[in-house]
């Protein structure tokens, strides 16, 4: 039985680290193209940002239910979120 407890934690660690990089970098992507600012601005903004976003995917990693659930949210909104932003690249562009 201390396998599966390790194995969930082991899961829910490998979703706060990786998935929750991926979903700060798809969040950085994503505020580059729908922020208001002049472009210097929007990614600096996001850049910033997207610290508070891996946070909270930790956080959200190992309060979750379950260690699979937590891996697959994160992994969701990554992809939907990475999906906008390159579903519109001439908006990153404005000025």
């Amino acid at each position: 039985m201390p396998w599966r407890y390790r194995g969930a934690v082991a899961v829910r660690a490998f979703a706060a680290v990786v998935a929750g990089y991926l979903l700060a970098y798809a969040s950085t992507a994503f505020l580059t193209v729908v922020l208001p600012f002049s472009r210097s601005d929007r990614v600096v903004a996001a850049s910033l940002l997207c610290f508070a976003v891996w946070c909270y995917a930790a956080m959200h990693a190992f309060a979750a239910k379950s260690a699979w659930r937590a891996l697959w949210t994160l992994l969701l909104a990554a992809a939907a979120l990475y999906a906008v932003a390159w579903a519109f690249p001439g908006y990153a562009a404005r000025p």
